[in-house]
Order: structure tokens, then C-alpha cells, then sequence
């Protein structure tokens, strides 16, 4: 069969797809959260009647109230909204920015090596937070509740508080001697004057009425008059340089999700700033000339391996923010360029990354992100993925505020070639510029055929692309969330050249036929991601929801519709 026959019957096959989500309503509405609070909050919302943008709005909120180690009011994040019928298809992008005075040295010493307490610590860490705008934006533009009924139950958990569970209190034990820096955060986390036990109640009274102003006012609420003033004076007491004019110039965007096709499915994913759509579907495009169903576990992850390498050697050298660098979106993505990154490529042996440019190495970003997904009753879909960077973000809250600031400026390049907190390096176009957007991995996305639909996302630093490519690859072999939440991850970012994978997930005798392939296998301590998935099934009309058994605090529920 020609390219173009198979590409017509591609395309009359989504064509299909898209009618047949038009046509049919699913029986029920689904929510799956890294949190069961937060989960409750979005079910909460459209058993009121309101849509899938409503829900996202006040799971976002309530996330950033009982999951601040992970995201928050004072972080940012990409919202992929997608219709039923096609109408809408956005990514809202709540990412933070550089503030106005912010500049490529500033973070270098007089030595001009990086500072790293002053990349990730304190006022000086934080961009301009994103998140609160986002929640606006949706709300007015895409919901149908007010927000005072969308923020309910964020309010309700910061006022009258919510109990510690078992991954608030690991990662804050990570944090707590950067946090008892400053008395104010520390009063709030830490309110018995050490690291709560599991089940403490913890009460953020700031943090509510910061909440409420954003009610009253909307973004102004957060952006301008007495609680951008706190933020303002609370960021630059510590050496912060946050203006009024940054919070008040703040607005979000909206962004074309990347699209591509692979083997009869349809991928909608995050554009730039994030980097995870275009590295997915540049695996995606690579991998799509062989028959993987075919293949040993040994063949498959050598395979996928070779094109996660190539995908990130692509991600350091062009991506970036497209308002401020010319990235070659269409030629990365296209099928042509994959059958290029295919000609080095072998099955027999691994391609050393030395061979295919001489760049710096990359390492993995934090897992410190948390995402959702959800389906509404009209089968309309949210995959959102949040952040404040590492684990509780900068560790400052300005007094009277409750907002618990970001440290993404370490997502920037603070020098060519010098790692971030987690030895990522960047290039020219991940500089630091006034107002511009760090480049992210995180990838929420949405896959779907004539026959079922997965909205799919994790946390996880630079591995988010990786385990979101194996996820949808494990929806694509035909199972269901409980599966692809659950699957052994592995990951190639180019440099350093090893493959990591998550402890006792592959054995003695694999890692040993990756290793006479040429690759260097390398085991972690710990696992990897807390993956949220839901999945739709249009011809059973059944809706399915899973969290990641990885962690214990999630919440993924189906709740039916009587019609």
C-alpha cells in the first residue's frame, strides 16, 4: 500500500473518531488526582452541573492547597482542554515568567559560578506565578460557574485545614531546614515547630483569604492591589526582585497543542514552553516504521531507548520559549525528519550519543509536579500539569500572604554548561530573559481512535516525556488506566548515555542483553512520577480512572449519569 493511500485512510479513520466523540455522551464523569481531596473537589463541581473547565479550575486550586509540595498558587502550569466535538482544542499556558529585572548573570558569583542556594531558595528564586491567572482565564472563558463556587472547596480546605498525608510529610522532610529560614513559612508547614506527623491537621488561614480575594476581584485579586503589594514587599525583603508592574503585565496564553498521528491513533500534547509534546511525537515517529508488537522486551526497550536518545538531543539543542526563539516546530515534527533520526539507527547495537553531536549533558529535572485528568458528562477533557519546581517550591511565603513561592528561574540556563538543581544544562535559547517562559517537560496529553480516548499526564522533572510516551504506548497495546499507571518505567535522555530504570523493574538477564547492546543500564533507589490517567470507551461507552499506585494519596473516581 502507497504512503498516501495509508495516509488517506489515516485521516478518514480520526475523521471517524471525531464524529463518533460528537455523537456519543459517555455515561458518567471521571476525575483522577494526586490527591483524594483534590479529586473530590472536581467531582464536587460537576455534580453542580458545571464542565470539565470548571472541575480543572477547582482541582487546581484545591492541589495547590493540600499538595503544595508539588504545585500551587504560587507556581504555574499547562491546561490542555479538549471539546467533545472538536471546537476547542487549547493548551492554556499558566507557566511562570522572569521577572522585568531579571538577566542572564543573575544568579552568577563574582568567580561567575552559579549560586545554587540563590537559584533555588528565597525570593530571588521566583518567577511571576502562573496558576492564579490560569484558573481565572478558565473559569471566564471556558466555564459556566462563578468562581465563587469554584473555589469553594480550596477555601474550605485552607481555612479549616486538611490532615498531613504521607507525601506531604516525606517531602517536607526534605525541605524542613531551607523552610525554617523564615518563621512565617515555617508557622504554616511546621506549625507544632517540626515536620508534622501523618494525620496533623494543617491550617493555611493566609492562604484563604488569598483565595478569596481572587474571588472577589478575579485576577486583580492576585495581580494587583493588597496582596500583589504583600507578595511584592514579602519577595524583595529577601533579596527578591519582583516589581508591581511584573505581577500586574502577567497574562496567560493560549497555545495550538502539537498533533500527530501514530498507527491509527491521534496524539494532542503540549507545544513549547513545554518540551514534552515534540519529543513525544518525535519518538512516536521514529518508532512507527517498526512492528514493536513483534519484539522482545529486550528489542523494545533498546528501541525505544535509541529514540528517547534522539528525541532529547533535539529537546537541548532548539526548544525553548517560541516568544523569544525561533523553534523549527514543523521540521521536528515531521515524519520525513524521523525517517532521517532512523538512518543511524540500529538493532543490534546501541548509538553512543557522543555520535550524534557534541553537546553538554542533560540530567533529570525534579519530580516535584503533580497532574490531572478528568472527563465531564459531555465527554469534554482536561489533562493539566502543575508545578512550583522542587519540593515546596522556594520554601518562602510572604508574610500575610499564604503563597508559597516557585523556584522555576532554575528551569532557566543560569550559564552555558552549568547544571541546574538537578544537573539539567541548557542552551542559548533557554537563557534567562525578562518575561520569558522556562522551558518544561511537563506533558499533558490526550490520545484517542475510533474506539477510545486516554487523557494521560505525570510529574517527574525531564522523565515526565518518557513515562508519558510509555503510558500512551501501553493505552495503544489496548489496556486501561490501572495499566498504564502501574507500568515499569525506563529512560534515555541522550547524556548522560545510560538507560535508568525504577528499582527491580527489569531483570538480571535483560539488563545484561542491554548491556552487550552497548548501552549502560543504570538502577535508581527510588521510583519514579505519580501518573493520572482516565480512559473513555466509546464502544462500551464505559469510562474508567486510575492514580499511581506509587504513591498512596491519590484519587481516581468514575461517578455515573442518569440521563
Amino acid at each position: 500500500m502507497s504512503k498516501k493511500i495509508i495516509s488517506l485512510v489515516l485521516l478518514v479513520s480520526l475523521q471517524l473518531a471525531s464524529g463518533a466523540f460528537a455523537q456519543i455522551k459517555p455515561n458518567s464523569y471521571a476525575v483522577s488526582s494526586a490527591h483524594e481531596l483534590a479529586t473530590e473537589a472536581g467531582l464536587s463541581i460537576m455534580a453542580q452541573g458545571g464542565n470539565a473547565y470548571d472541575a480543572a479550575v477547582a482541582v487546581s486550586a484545591a492541589l495547590a492547597v493540600v499538595e503544595p509540595a508539588s504545585s500551587g498558587i504560587g507556581g504555574g502550569g499547562f491546561w490542555l482542554l479538549q471539546s467533545h466535538d472538536d471546537s476547542l482544542s487549547v493548551m492554556i499556558d499558566g507557566r511562570e515568567v522572569a521577572p522585568g529585572a531579571a538577566h542572564r548573570d543573575m544568579y552568577l558569583d563574582e568567580e561567575g559560578n552559579v549560586n545554587r542556594d540563590l537559584a533555588v531558595n528565597g525570593g530571588l528564586a521566583a518567577g511571576i506565578p502562573g496558576a492564579p491567572a490560569g484558573w481565572v482565564y478558565i473559569a471566564e472563558n471556558y466555564g459556566t460557574l462563578p468562581l465563587s463556587v469554584l473555589l469553594a472547596p480550596a477555601i474550605d480546605l485552607a481555612a479549616n485545614g486538611f490532615p498531613a498525608d504521607e507525601k506531604y510529610v516525606t517531602l517536607l522532610g526534605m525541605r524542613e531546614e531551607v523552610m525554617n529560614r523564615w518563621p512565617e513559612t515555617a508557622a504554616i508547614f511546621m506549625p507544632q515547630g517540626s515536620v508534622p506527623e501523618v494525620g496533623d491537621l494543617i491550617v493555611q488561614t493566609d492562604l484563604a483569604n488569598t483565595l478569596r480575594a481572587i474571588v472577589e476581584n478575579g485576577h486583580d485579586g492576585f495581580y494587583k492591589g493588597e496582596v500583589a503589594e504583600l507578595l511584592v514587599e514579602g519577595t524583595r525583603a529577601v533579596g527578591g526582585i519582583w516589581t508591581m508592574e511584573d505581577l500586574a503585565n502577567y497574562t496567560v496564553k493560549e497555545r495550538t497543542p502539537i498533533t500527530t498521528t501514530y498507527k491509527g491513533y491521534e496524539l494532542i500534547t503540549a507545544p513549547p514552553p513545554s518540551s514534552g509534546g515534540i519529543a513525544i511525537a518525535q519518538m512516536l515517529n521514529l518508532i512507527e516504521a517498526y512492528d514493536i508488537d513483534q519484539m522482545s522486551a529486550v528489542e523494545r526497550t533498546h528501541l525505544l531507548s535509541e529514540a528517547m536518545r534522539r528525541a532529547y538531543r533535539d529537546r537541548a539543542l532548539y526548544l525553548g520559549d517560541t516568544d523569544f526563539v525561533d523553534v523549527p516546530i514543523d521540521l521536528l515534527l515531521s515524519k520525513d525528519y524521523a525517517a532521517g533520526m532512523r538512518t543511524n539507527l540500529r538493532l543490534d547495537k546501541a548509538t553512543p550519543s557522543s555520535m550524534l553531536a557534541d553537546d553538554p549533558d542533560i540530567w533529570p529535572e525534579g519530580n516535584n509536579t503533580t497532574h490531572f485528568s478528568l472527563i465531564d458528562a459531555e465527554g469534554n477533557m482536561v489533562s493539566a500539569t502543575l508545578t512550583v519546581n522542587l519540593a515546596y517550591g522556594a520554601a518562602y511565603v510572604p508574610p500575610g500572604t499564604g503563597v508559597l513561592l516557585n523556584n522555576e528561574m532554575d528551569d532557566f540556563s543560569a550559564k552555558p554548561g552549568a547544571p541546574n538543581a538537578f544537573g539539567l544544562v541548557g542552551f542559548e535559547a533557554n537563557a534567562i530573559e525578562p518575561y520569558k517562559r522556562m522551558l518544561s517537560s511537563m506533558s499533558p496529553t490526550i490520545v484517542r481512535s475510533p474506539e477510545r480516548v486516554a487523557v494521560i499526564g505525570t510529574p517527574g522533572g525531564s522523565r515526565i516525556i518518557t513515562m508519558v510516551f510509555l503510558g500512551l504506548l501501553d493505552f495503544i497495546d489496548g489496556h486501561g488506566p490501572d495499566s498504564w499507571v502501574s507500568v515499569p518505567r525506563f529512560h534515555h535522555q541522550y547524556l548522560p548515555d545510560q538507560i535508568f530504570i525504577e528499582p527491580d523493574s527489569m531483570s538480571a538477564e535483560d539488563v545484561a542483553a542491554l548491556e552487550a547492546l552497548g548501552h549502560t543500564v543504570e538502577e535508581g533507589s527510588r521510583t519514579w512520577g505519580n501518573m493520572h490517567g482516565v480512559m473513555w470507551d466509546l464502544e462500551t461507552n464505559q469510562m474508567e480512572a486510575a492514580h499511581d499506585p506509587r504513591w498512596s494519596s491519590g484519587g481516581a473516581e468514575v461517578v455515573p449519569v442518569k440521563r
